[in-house]
Parts: structure tokens; sequence; C-alpha cells
């Protein structure tokens, strides 16, 4: 019965943002370097070797005559042509596949770019539209109080940049429920009613009968974030009216 297979040419590339110049790759089974593969069927772990002069790329299927190469990445990349049928399945079979390197699939590739593409332009269109005091309210979550210092025309670029650069983030923040109440918190730290204390690590009221600590910033949280929170809780809600109110009657 002739062989339906279809051999195809594969390129692999190292998963790390910078991948250094050479790259070299184990190659055998060691107990420095274990390579082992469950086989399900079998119920064993195999061990794996690449030898090129083999047909398979498990270490029990091959005979005394192996003939051993090293396995090396150029630039983060790898080409394994399809006379090279023991190295493609070897590479599929080791257990740094999909953690060290993966096989380029571009169409994979190019759907994940084109999603990216469709949410920027989803993003920018979104962006345009904004206007007034919704254009504000993104303005101060994405960007921050310097926002109250700049014109119009300079809001509108940023949160359109910010859009395009970020749009997931960007889309998030304006389908966000908390998006007016984080707004009014930047505002009550623009305004003064707030304010952050011991490296930002604490928020303390600054009003005129009022300069007691409201809490502390949980490590590596947006401090902003963590306050609209609060005013969301049946414990802050009193607390958010009332600098609310003063925050209407500033404007």
């Amino acid at each position: 019965m002739k062989n339906t297979q279809k051999y195809i040419d594969v390129a692999y590339r190292l998963i790390q943002e910078r991948a250094p110049l050479s790259y070299m790759l184990a190659s055998r089974h060691s107990k420095r370097s274990p390579l082992l593969y469950f086989d399900e069927d079998k119920g064993i772990n195999r061990p794996l070797r690449y030898a090129r002069n083999q047909k398979s790329p498990f270490e029990d299927e091959q005979d005394g005559n192996a003939v051993l190469e090293p396995i090396v990445f150029e630039d983060g990349m790898l080409f394994v042509p399809k006379q090279n049928q023991v190295l493609q399945k070897f590479l599929h079979y080791h257990p740094s596949n999909g953690r060290v390197y993966e096989a380029v699939d571009k169409a994979r590739d190019a759907s994940e770019e084109l999603e990216i593409v469709e949410q920027a332009v989803e993003a920018m269109i979104q962006a345009k539209e904004l206007k007034g005091d919704s254009l504000l309210a993104v303005a101060r979550v994405l960007i921050g109080a310097s926002v109250d210092r700049m014109s119009t025309a300079e809001i509108k670029r940023d949160v359109m940049v910010y859009a395009q650069n970020d749009p997931f983030d960007f889309v998030e923040t304006l389908n966000d429920p908390m998006l007016e109440l984080t707004n009014d918190v930047v505002q009550f730290f623009n305004h003064s009613f707030l304010t952050m204390k011991n490296a930002g690590k604490d928020v303390y009221f600054n009003l005129p009968k009022n300069k007691t600590k409201l809490l502390t910033v949980p490590f590596g949280e947006d401090p902003y974030y963590i306050v609209a929170s609060l005013f969301q809780s049946d414990e802050g809600i009193e607390t958010y009216k009332l600098l609310k109110k003063r925050l209407s009657s500033n404007k």
C-alpha cells in the first residue's frame, strides 16, 4: 500500500523573549539531563536520543551504531528538512517542546496577529468616539493626573495612541463597570482630598478636619483601583458620597 503521509520541512523557534545567538538543546537522555517520554500504550517512560543514522528517536529502538549529533538553534531558529524525519520526531516528543521551543505555525501566527490587529482597530474606533466627560474619565484612569493640565486635542491623541498600543487593556478599561468610580477616585487625589504617604504604600485623607489613614495599598496593586473597591463596599460607600459631594462643590 502506498504511503500517503505528507512529509514537510519544519522550522522551530525558541519561545524566550530574547533568544541567544546560539542555543544547544539536550539531545540524549542522561541522569543529569533526563529526556523521557511517557508511552501511554506501553505504560513506561522511554528514553530519547537523537541519532541521525537511526529511524527512531527512542533509544530502545536504536541499534548500537548510533551516531550522535548536536541540536543547535541559531539566532533562535532551527530548520529541519523533511528528509530528517527522526529529528522532527525527536523534537515532537522532547520534554522541552512547548516550553523552550515550538514549531512555527504560520496559519496560527497569522490568526493571532489578525486578532491583535482587529482588536486595535476596534479600540481606536471606540477611542475616536469618546467625547466630553467620557473621554476625560477614560483618560484619567489610563493616563493619570496630568490629564487635567492637557488640552482636549492632547487628551484625545494620547487616548487613541494608548488604544492603538494596548487595545486589549483599553477595551477592558472602557467596559469596566468601575470606570466612573475609579475616575472619581483619581479626581479625589487630583483635588488633594486624598494623598499618598510612605512611598505610596498608604492612602490618607487630606481634609481640613480629617488627616487619618484610609487604607494600606497591597504590594503591586493599583492604589486607585484599591480605593475604588473600598468605596464600592458597604464600609466605604458613605465616605465616597462625602468626597463626591465635596468634589461637586469644587467644580
